[in-house]
């Protein structure tokens, strides 16, 4: 799952950043509300954290243009305001829910797990694949009564042919979804990664799960 974060302070961003990466979650991040709005707008992310309080243009402002260009994905506002006028406002102008700033790391990720569960996103927590079992609130993935190991990337990537199983993802969905901008796109990157995966998550009777459809893309179907 891919988060755009756009904030301008960077030191707020910068932990931020790091605390999702650590809970498995690609990360961007701009300063800018200008850029931000842009990057929003031009790019494929699973969910935005939005600062309201912008200096070249605030979040009410950002969050609107996203709406109005037509794109759905959660939006999570960062605010420092208690004002219930203000709240209705961030909700009226398309934000789907804030947090008031300070806050715990571990309450932006349940907001963050609990945007991503709605309908828009429908996903379920523990999904179980032949004798491959794989358990989003735990991150592991187990066959039969082993653990199995996966890299950071590895990870992501299954997570996200799960959250779109039944469907074909193309690699640029992937590109999109489960890579971060600073990805060589020329690269047989993503080929080796469905590799090294699909060897480690093989079914009982030696069937990969992953499958692949020439010239379209991959899917758990």
């Amino acid at each position: 799952m891919k988060i755009l974060i756009i904030e301008d302070e960077k030191d707020i961003a910068t932990f931020i950043k790091s605390c999702l990466e650590s809970a498995d979650f690609v990360v961007e991040y701009t300063e800018s509300g200008e850029h931000g709005s842009f990057q929003a707008r031009v790019n494929n992310y699973d969910l935005i954290i939005l600062d309201l309080n912008l200096p070249d243009r605030n979040g009410f402002e950002v969050c609107r243009d996203i709406r109005l260009d037509g794109i759905k994905i959660p939006i999570l506002i960062l605010t420092v305001e208690s004002e219930i006028e203000s709240k209705v406002q961030l909700l009226n102008a398309g934000a789907d829910d804030y947090l008031t700033k300070p806050f715990s790391t571990t309450e932006l990720i349940a907001r963050i797990n609990a945007l991503l569960r709605r309908p828009i996103n429908i996903r379920e927590d523990n999904i179980i694949f032949d004798d491959f079992e794989f358990n989003k609130s735990k991150h592991s993935v187990v066959k039969g009564n082993n653990e199995i190991y996966l890299t950071r990337k590895e990870y992501i990537l299954l997570d996200y042919l799960i959250t779109k199983r039944g469907q074909i993802v193309s690699r640029g969905d992937l590109v999109d979804h489960v890579w971060d901008k600073e990805a060589n796109l020329f690269s047989n990157t993503i080929e080796t990664h469905i590799l090294n995966l699909r060897k480690k998550i093989s079914s009982k009777k030696n069937k990969s799960i992953i499958k692949t459809y020439p010239g379209r893309g991959y899917g758990i179907l």
